[in-house]
């Protein structure tokens, strides 16, 4: 990725911590939402508009360029060390999913029953595991690729086996949008291969809507969670039946 791209990419960033729209932006700069949409789309801006921007919305033009020059490869996973810190303390680990969400901490706060402080303490502790970048008035950015996933068979996957799935499939899925499917099949490598791409796409489809919906209202949005498993497996009473 070239030097503007960066720049651009960082921008967005920075206005993303500071929840500022394109269409606030867009007021403040004189200037239409989908201008500014097709701006950042193209990633083609010039300097002169960056500092306008950068005037406008109180973020520092020099941040932006060093945070740039700074960038690197962000990781796709934890440590295994990270891990086992946030397992350790289940409002660290609340915390750390809503961050890989986009919560702010005001959404935090008045969702689940975290004071203020508590919060920023635990903010702050994923900034020291290197989970996100704090950032002033409490905003932070992710310091994980959007590839991020947990580590496979993991101390979070433990936790998620142990404490959440029971609790997941303990619902009865008829609800507006909820489905709930077991079907077995005998495939191919390679089929089965292929299967597990597609199942990787749609992960990456419920990455984009869940972006896409951020700008809408708190009240027309819904956790949803999408749990998906495949593998080669029978269930153990079925195995007991086999001749």
């Amino acid at each position: 990725m070239s030097s503007p791209e960066l720049i651009v990419d960082v921008l967005r960033a920075e206005l993303r911590a500071a929840n500022l729209t394109y269409k606030t932006l867009a007021e403040r700069i004189d200037m239409s939402e989908s201008s500014v949409k097709r701006m950042f789309g193209q990633k083609d801006m010039p300097l002169s508009r960056l500092a306008q921007i950068c005037q406008a919305t109180g973020i520092a033009f020099e941040d932006v360029l060093r945070r740039a020059a700074d960038s690197r490869p962000q990781p796709d996973a934890l440590t295994l060390p990270q891990e086992t810190s946030l397992v350790a303390k289940p409002r660290l680990l609340l915390v750390a999913i809503c961050c890989l969400g986009y919560w702010s901490m005001e959404q935090i706060v008045e969702t689940y029953r975290l004071t203020e402080a508590e919060c920023i303490g635990c903010l702050a502790e994923l900034d020291r595991l290197g989970l996100i970048e704090l950032r002033p008035l409490n905003r932070y950015t992710l310091r994980v690729s959007n590839a991020f996933h947990w580590l496979p068979d993991g101390p979070v996957q433990h936790y998620f086996r142990e404490q959440i799935v029971p609790d997941y499939f303990a619902g009865r899925f008829d609800g507006a949008g909820e489905t709930l499917m077991c079907l077995p099949a005998r495939l191919s490598p390679a089929s089965a291969a292929e299967l597990a791409q597609k199942i990787h796409q749609l992960a990456g489809e419920l990455t984009r809507l869940h972006r896409h919906d951020r700008r809408l209202p708190a009240q027309e949005r819904e956790g949803m969670t999408l749990l998906v498993g495949f593998r080669s497996w029978e269930f153990a009473a079925f195995t007991a039946l086999r001749r």
